[in-house]
């Protein structure tokens, strides 16, 4: 499977972008790692610590804002790893760059990065950002029985995100969704044709949700 993905990966090949002028910012980047388990690669997620202020408990891929002492957004995200899960950059061989998108409700560009890992890393989450880490084989996401719909109201509008709930081998259950499930499906169908046909809310129906 690992093999397929990363020829297939060559469509979206290794960028550098750096954010322009004033847009330093609203741009961020995030790293989608895949450690090499063999016959099924696995993915490296995290879920946000429950204290924080924003997006508490949702998962995520490690990464975050640009800031001024990156020479790049890749290195945002390799630097974000490291802080947020102290992954060693060393470790990580860096393939592609998948196109940026804005995630719900955020006047922000992010920008994934696709990372491989020969084994799995001893990591350790920040316990300022860091609720957990975890890993989920890429084949669950496969399966679109195991898909359900989440529903998000703002001031009476409804939207319905596509979400997929993964438990692990400690009996802890994630809901992942959003920017990072959309990532991954897109990911998976671009690369394994894996024919993951999610209905997710238009940009303008987000938009709208946004500006309410």
């Amino acid at each position: 499977m690992l093999e397929a993905i990363v020829k297939n990966l060559e469509k979206f090949p290794l960028s550098r972008p750096q954010p322009e002028g004033s847009q330093g910012h609203l741009s961020a980047a995030v790293l989608v790692a895949l450690i090499d388990g063999g016959e099924v690669p696995e993915i490296i997620l995290t879920q946000r610590a429950q204290h924080l202020n924003s997006h508490a408990g949702e998962v995520a891929f490690p990464g975050g804002m640009w800031d001024s002492v990156d020479a790049d957004l890749m290195m945002t995200a390799l630097r974000e790893a490291k802080e947020e899960i102290d992954l060693d950059p060393a470790l990580v061989d860096v393939i592609a760059t998948l196109p940026s998108a804005t995630p719900r409700r955020r006047n922000l560009q992010v920008t994934p990065f696709v990372g491989l890992l020969a084994d799995s890393p001893a990591l350790m989450g920040d316990p300022s950002e860091i609720g957990s880490i975890f890993t989920v084989p890429l084949n669950y996401f496969l399966d679109i029985q195991r898909y359900s719909y989440l529903d998000l109201s703002h001031r009476g509008e409804i939207l319905s995100f596509p979400c997929l709930n993964y438990r692990d081998d400690q009996d802890r259950e994630y809901r992942i969704w959003g920017f990072t499930l959309r990532v991954i499906t897109d990911m998976l169908n671009e690369t394994l044709s894996a024919g993951l046909d999610l209905d997710y809310p238009s940009h303008q129906q987000i938009q709208l949700l946004r500006n309410k």
